[in-house]
């Protein structure tokens, strides 16, 4: 038996469009899954090009999940096994400590994953599905320019688990994972700099950055049999950044 075959499994990434969300699709993908991806922009076709981003093989749909109401209008799959929530966005230039900046990383980073959990939660206890909410280990420090994304992530971790508890009895797993330094666009600020990228990768005791596939491995064991016994945690996937 295979378990890491996700054949005749349906599959969201919210976020999926790039970067760690879009890594983690097409390895879902290439295990057989049905793979359907949100995103922000209009048609997948706008994503060429994109650095980190491949739609190929992918069912694209516009959701901006920092707006309540295009999560409660946009369609889902009919069935749904595995919700992975990567949602995320980060304002720079100390625009966190602004209401606008705050507001916008909260919406995005925090109160969407409830809303689209809770969009779904009948889908997925249905097909006694897995919600992966993807945080970060900024969940578990202070960062002092990003208030809004360390809280968020924070919450983020908190949420996983709090859904843990609340929904097992539905046949919903819930379960966590927190990435460390990744080369995606909201990472650019230290990984195209580089003084600040050598004195990042001197903290992580693997010495480089993760890649979008450490964080797909990680989420298929989730998402699998092999997590059967796993609920409400959040798997830190960091090089041992966070140590």
């Amino acid at each position: 038996m295979n378990e890491l075959d996700f054949n005749k499994k349906a599959v969201l990434v919210v976020g999926g469009s790039s970067g760690i969300g879009n890594g983690i699709a097409h390895a879902f993908l290439e295990h057989d899954a049905a793979v359907h991806v949100w995103g922000t922009r209009a048609r997948a076709e706008d994503y060429d090009g994109v650095e980190g981003s491949d739609l190929n093989g992918l069912a694209y749909a516009q959701v901006d999940v920092g707006d309540r109401g295009q999560i409660a209008a946009a369609d889902g799959p009919p069935a749904l096994d595995v919700l992975i929530l990567c949602q995320g966005t980060v304002v720079y230039r100390r625009g966190e400590f602004e209401p606008e900046g705050w507001d916008r990383v909260m919406a995005v980073n925090l109160d969407s994953l409830m809303a689209c959990a809770a969009k779904f939660h009948d889908t997925l206890a249905a097909r006694k599905g897995v919600i992966i909410i993807v945080s970060s280990v900024s969940g578990y420090t202070a960062n002092r320019g990003n208030p809004a994304y360390a809280a968020s992530k924070a919450g983020a971790v908190s949420l996983t688990k709090t859904l843990g508890q609340a929904w097992a009895r539905d046949g919903i797993r819930v379960v966590g994972l927190a990435p460390g330094l990744v080369d995606t666009k909201l990472t650019k600020v230290t990984t195209e700099h580089p003084d600040r990228l050598a004195g990042a990768l001197g903290s992580i005791p693997l010495g480089r950055m993760g890649t979008p596939g450490d964080m797909a491995g990680a989420a298929l064991f989730l998402a699998s049999p092999l997590a059967a016994y796993v609920v409400g945690q959040t798997l830190i996937v960091d090089g041992g950044l966070s140590l």
